[in-house]
């Protein structure tokens, strides 16, 4: 049975105000159009204006930094985007050790860090053997607030790992239309991510999830789909991030997301959302290395990252191209300084659980 297209706005109406008041907070949503997202030249400066002038307002000149570790290159997805997936048989596989992470974490962290994001591809054995024990080190020995990114787990596991003290999960729906998220095998089905999203802010986890810009059979309608989903899940923040063609994939020839329409992209989701995390992520880089990372600063971003995996098997943790763009310490408080920014001296979490006290 097809459903009522206006009982279908009532629940996104309904989800949308079970999150604000979950939140504790009154959030008026607006919804991005077309002509927003294909903006160009002046009209997009405004809109980037716009989305920053909002930003701001809610967070200051404060950006969250965190620090990822990528702990295991195993995958058991098949997602044609990602150099990961378990068919390339070209990449060494690896899974950290704790005793690395821990002394790495524990004792070199970057000062500017106030957040942890432990990552890894869809790998239930390294969750139970690294990242358990290393998160219970780092909740018993730093402040540190602590994310995860290991994609869809057992109920059990989920638990488990909200129990040892992670506050924050990402998991991605990756693309909001179910046939073009089917035909890119991407992990499980989309019906099932959507579950695992719900189920994980349901047990109390501030869940932040994130899209793809420009993949092969995008339309204006697909795209449109994202922002749909976005809307409709109980979330703490989403990413955008540009089509990236991976070497070892079968996308290899595809043609690069388009930066302006994942800059928009950005910008629509501060303005939709002005209180969510929205990372400015390093495949910015990729499609623009002149000013890509910076403008999306200044488009509504209010989260960045620095690469903490040893260096020994940061090239195997192949998500685009072994080639990668790394985001040192150095270059982030670089590009931080040059939009005006300077980092936060709080965690994700603290802000989350409403202790933020950033210059507002």
């Amino acid at each position: 049975m097809v459903a009522n297209p206006e009982t279908k706005t009532k629940k996104r109406l309904h989800l949308t105000v079970n999150r604000i008041q979950l939140n504790g907070t009154i959030i008026k949503a607006s919804f991005p159009k077309i002509d927003e997202l294909q903006a160009r030249g002046r009209a997009q400066e405004a809109f980037h204006a716009q989305a920053e002038g909002v930003a701001r307002e809610r967070f200051g000149n404060e950006v969250f930094v965190r620090g990822v570790v990528e702990v295991s290159n195993y995958c058991r997805e098949n997602c044609h985007y990602c150099g990961m997936r378990r068919d390339n048989r070209d990449l060494t596989r690896y899974r950290a050790q704790v005793d690395q992470l821990a002394e790495l974490l524990v004792h070199h962290c970057p000062s500017s860090v106030r957040e942890l994001d432990i990552q890894a591809g869809e790998d239930p054995v390294v969750v139970r053997r690294v990242v358990l024990p290393l998160i219970r080190i780092l909740r018993e020995e730093t402040s540190l607030g602590i994310t995860l990114c290991l994609g869809s787990l057992s109920w059990d596991l989920y638990r488990q790992l909200r129990e040892a003290g992670a506050e924050t999960y990402i998991l991605k729906f990756e693309i909001g239309d179910p046939e073009l998220y089917a035909e890119m095998e991407s992990p499980g089905t989309h019906r099932e991510r959507i579950e695992h999203i719900e189920h994980l802010a349901s047990e109390g986890w501030n869940v932040s999830s994130g899209f793809i810009v420009g993949l092969p059979g995008e339309n204006e309608r697909k795209m449109m789909a994202n922002f749909e989903l976005a809307q409709e899940l109980p979330l703490a923040g989403c990413s955008v991030s540009p089509f990236v063609p991976g070497e070892t994939t079968p996308l290899a020839r595809a043609p690069m997301g388009n930066i302006d329409l994942t800059l928009n992209s950005m910008a629509a989701l501060r303005v939709m959302r002005p209180d969510w995390l929205i990372p400015c992520v390093s495949a910015l880089n990729i499609v623009e290395p002149d000013g890509g990372y910076e403008r999306g600063l200044r488009a509504g971003a209010n989260l960045v990252t620095i690469n903490l995996t040893p260096s020994e098997v940061r090239g195997e943790y192949l998500l685009y191209k072994r080639d990668r763009f790394l985001m040192t310490e150095e270059t982030i408080l670089k590009s931080l300084g040059r939009a005006g920014l300077k980092p936060a001296e709080q965690s994700v979490a603290e802000a989350l659980s409403g202790s933020w006290s950033g210059s507002c």
